[in-house]
């Protein structure tokens, strides 16, 4: 199942202790996470319900804090992120490929950081 445009494609949960907050997560919601994904910074990722995903994943450097980020399905991440920038919005993540996942980009508003995934077509 493909999430549609302008919603969230993939919820990320970055915390020090993953494998503890995704067997909590598995069984509070009996969401199913697999292996580790390299491509994703070695999160665990569960397929929701409604096509969506849920990463949990440690922090990737020293200065990376916890924190949970979500990940609007769009048609063009180049496109949203001039759109978000445009309305003031400071890119933190400029628009990289992941292989075989799609573009995504990070921005932050309203002291909130944002990500846009442009899913593989």
């Amino acid at each position: 199942m493909t999430v549609p445009e302008n919603e969230i494609h993939y919820l990320e949960i970055v915390t020090p202790d993953a494998e503890a907050v995704r067997d909590f997560y598995g069984q509070a919601h009996g969401w199913q996470f697999a292996d580790a994904a390299p491509e994703l910074g070695h999160a665990f990722v569960a397929t929701l319900p409604n096509g969506s995903l849920c990463g949990i994943r440690a922090p990737m450097h020293d200065q990376e804090s916890p924190t949970v980020r979500t990940y609007i399905r769009v048609d063009d991440v180049n496109a949203a992120t001039e759109t978000a920038t445009g309305l003031g919005a400071t890119m933190c993540l400029p628009p990289m490929e992941l292989p075989g996942r799609g573009k995504i980009a990070i921005y932050e508003t309203g002291g909130v950081m944002q990500g846009v995934w442009q899913v593989p077509e």
